[in-house]
């Protein structure tokens, strides 16, 4: 049987020195490449390709690019009807940048999932780095001044990667996704890449995209690579997100 090998990158190779994408396993999904590092330079140049890192606590560095990949593209966004009960009777808010390092380290946090492992020190360390110069964002959600939920990823261009979220209240993260869904339908963020397939992710009206529309989306969303800088400075009350998605909804 012939051994399929996986190119080995080095720390001090070129930050986009990556093999193509369709040259990723099929089993496992999507293995590209491992080794090299967290860089910003690196990071950025995975991203716009379609790479993530994922790896675990003591195991070499591994970059992925799954196929098909999981997306919400504008107007696919499903608010459940528990989700709009809950927002309804809710003070929460979402506020943007404020808390990043609380939200990465939450995501990193114990859950029922298998998450969550992967999001080692490391990883802390360099999404802070990307969330310094202004690549990598939070979306936060509170309520009486507590930090309740929320997700973190990358935005390039008009194209949103998201990273992880957490929840220490029901439905807290998908108030965090509301906000990004209405990014979507004010034509702000062209889509919202999740990585991989999961059911929940489904049941809440994202899709499955081959990987060669999805390297598509990267080429009119990430050229040019620029930072998104337009995030609001004061907070907003989630009911009036759930009101302005459902107006955009009925046009």
């Amino acid at each position: 049987m012939t051994r399929t090998r996986i190119k080995w990158l080095a720390a001090d190779d070129p930050s986009d020195s990556f093999p193509p994408v369709n040259a990723a396993l099929k089993e496992p999904d999507g293995l590209l490449a491992c080794g090299g590092d967290l860089s910003p330079d690196r990071l950025l140049a995975a991203y716009r390709r379609g790479i993530f890192p994922w790896s675990i606590e003591g195991e070499p560095l591994l970059w992925w690019s799954p196929d098909p990949r999981c997306v919400f593209l504008p107007g696919d966004f499903a608010v459940p009807r528990r989700l709009r009960r809950d927002i309804r009777r809710s003070s929460a808010e979402i506020r943007i940048n404020t808390a990043f390092s609380d939200v990465i380290r939450a995501c990193a946090g114990p859950r029922r999932s298998e998450q969550g492992t992967w999001i080692t020190a490391e990883m802390i360390a360099a999404y802070g780095k990307l969330h310094d110069i202004g690549w990598a964002h939070s979306i936060e959600v509170w309520d009486d001044d507590e930090l309740c939920g929320g997700l973190y990823g990358l935005a390039i261009g008009t194209a949103f990667f998201g990273e992880s979220m957490f929840s220490a209240r029901p439905n807290a993260s998908k108030m965090a996704m509301l906000y990004i869904a209405n990014r979507m339908s004010r034509g702000e963020t062209d889509f919202l890449d999740c990585q991989v397939v999961s059911g929940h992710l489904l049941s809440l009206g994202a899709r499955t995209v081959p990987r060669t529309e999805f390297s598509a989306l990267l080429d009119r969303s990430c050229d040019p690579a620029v930072r998104t800088r337009q995030w609001p400075v004061s907070a907003i009350p989630c009911a009036e997100l759930l009101l302005e998605l459902r107006a955009g909804t009925l046009q």
